[in-house]
């Protein structure tokens, strides 16, 4: 039997039209699942014969109730279900939703663990475009018993002209009616009637008048079984919320923990060069210094200061970049407009340790995609690594190439160089390399860490190679602009 039904059918339409009708309520989907299985429930407890209409979301959980009722029911049922004809894809989602708690999806493709070729079971086909597609319901229909639920999806709010913003419909109400009067039910049995093309052999006997309430009997016991379906949809939320927040509070516990031990190290780094400090000062108070022991405590003091300023600074440069994480934006600058002076401002630095300093930047590489003013602070953080670390005589290059679809960068030096199982640790906040030379390379341990949370910010990445007291070479990978990385969508652009 091949069935469709009118686009411009609309059941909560009919339900409205009626005199008194029914008030919609706003509840959750979770719900209506409930009240759709108290409904299954008191047909195959009562073993009731009956013609089902059905539009519901094709979920194996919604479908199951049916092929549950006709499993147990058999011949003596009849079950029409629509389903959208998706011959052409679009349009404004069903009653249900989007997936997900309290969510319910209305796609109609067919998962129904009903056989279509059933004697039993009538497939109902619905246009594109039918009214139908936001709206899902369960119609019984029976000489003893006559129901109607009837969830509907009020359309979105398009933009509206002041704000120019849109209604993502996240938050529109789920109107569900549920109803047992015979008026109402009628009304939509007499809609559908009409609304069928071509013409069939009537879908209920010509004597068929719905009953106006059913039996009290009834009603009783599908008020009790609404409680308990009801009580156990409840029950699966409250699990799931559960969960869910025993999760949040973790992750929350977490980052309490990490933030805890964040501020340790904070106060932890700057004691230290106070805890010098103050000795110094209390060495200058003896009366018996002499003048180079003065001088000593002097330079301790100073170098002390230089490394609390760099501490203080670097920890604002790491708070100011998480903070505005989000809002920081992306440009496209080429590496030959900001590598070369950098280098430049470095050269008298390397000169007076006796370093030679050299760079090679191709005017043709391509542009990149970096935060704004990002990239001159990795080249200035990498390139004061590479010189700080480097020993008299030694060499420093910083080389760039187009590998692919992205631009190398890459900072090689003759320095001290860093052990195998210290490379995993450098980019952590605070970490020094430990080395067994006298000299105090000083630092605040955040350049690298500063380093890295510009690249992750920009889609790039670095790499490290390198063998103690032969030296280190640091690779950064920058994507050309035009090869935008996943990170970056176009509301940065």
């Amino acid at each position: 039997m091949n069935v469709s039904l009118a686009k411009d059918l609309s059941v909560y339409q009919l339900v409205m039209g009626v005199q008194v009708p029914p008030k919609p309520l706003s509840l959750s989907p979770a719900t209506l699942l409930s009240l759709v299985r108290a409904q299954i429930d008191l047909l195959i407890e009562q073993q009731i014969a009956a013609t089902l209409w059905v539009k519901l979301p094709p979920e194996k959980i919604w479908q199951s109730e049916l092929a549950r009722y006709q499993s147990s029911v058999g011949a003596s049922s009849l079950i029409y279900t629509c389903q959208i004809d998706e011959n052409g894809k679009g349009g404004d989602e069903g009653a249900g939703g989007d997936k997900g708690e309290g969510k319910l999806n209305t796609s109609s493709s067919p998962s129904s663990p009903l056989s279509p070729s059933s004697s039993h079971h009538v497939l109902v086909h619905l246009p594109p475009d039918s009214q139908l597609r936001r709206e899902n319901f369960l119609m019984v229909l029976s000489p003893q018993f006559c129901s109607l639920i009837l969830a509907h999806r009020p359309l979105k709010k398009r933009k509206t002209q002041t704000s120019g913003k849109v209604n993502t419909n996240k938050n529109q109400p789920l109107l569900i009616i549920t109803t047992v009067e015979g008026r109402v039910i009628q009304q939509v049995l007499d809609g559908i009637k009409q609304a069928i093309a071509p013409e069939l052999s009537p879908i209920l006997p010509a004597d068929f008048i719905c009953p106006s309430v059913p039996q009290a009997g009834l009603m009783n016991q599908l008020l009790a079984k609404q409680l308990l379906r009801q009580d156990e949809i409840n029950r699966q939320i409250i699990t799931v919320r559960t969960t869910k927040f025993q999760q949040q509070n973790q992750e929350l516990h977490n980052k309490e923990q990490l933030k805890d031990e964040y501020l340790k190290n904070i106060c932890q780094e700057l004691r230290i060069p106070l805890t010098h400090m103050k000795t110094a000062l209390s060495l200058l108070n003896s009366p018996n210094l002499k003048p180079p022991q003065r001088q000593r405590y002097l330079q301790m003091l100073n170098t002390q200061c230089d490394h609390q300023n760099s501490l203080i600074t670097g920890l604002l440069e790491l708070v100011q970049l998480e903070r505005n994480w989000e809002g920081m934006a992306l440009e496209s600058v080429r590496l030959s407009d900001i590598v070369p002076g950098v280098v430049s401002t470095y050269q008298p630095v390397a000169q007076e340790k006796g370093i030679m300093l050299a760079y090679t930047i191709p005017t043709e590489l391509p542009s990149i995609w970096c935060v704004s003013g990002g990239l001159r602070q990795i080249v200035i953080n990498l390139l004061h690594n590479s010189i700080k670390f480097t020993s008299n005589g030694g060499e420093v290059w910083v080389r760039a190439r187009l590998q692919g679809d992205h631009v190398q960068l890459e900072f090689r030096d003759t320095g001290i160089g860093i052990a195998e199982n210290e490379i995993p640790k450098i980019f952590d906040r605070f970490y020094r390399v430990r080395t067994a030379a006298t000299e105090d390379y000083g630092g605040a341990g955040l350049g690298l860490t500063i380093v890295q949370q510009l690249l992750l910010r920009c889609g790039g990445s670095i790499s490290v190679k390198s063998k103690l007291y032969e030296g280190s070479t640091f690779t950064v990978q920058l994507a050309t602009v035009g090869n935008i990385p996943r990170a970056i969508t176009e509301n940065e652009l």
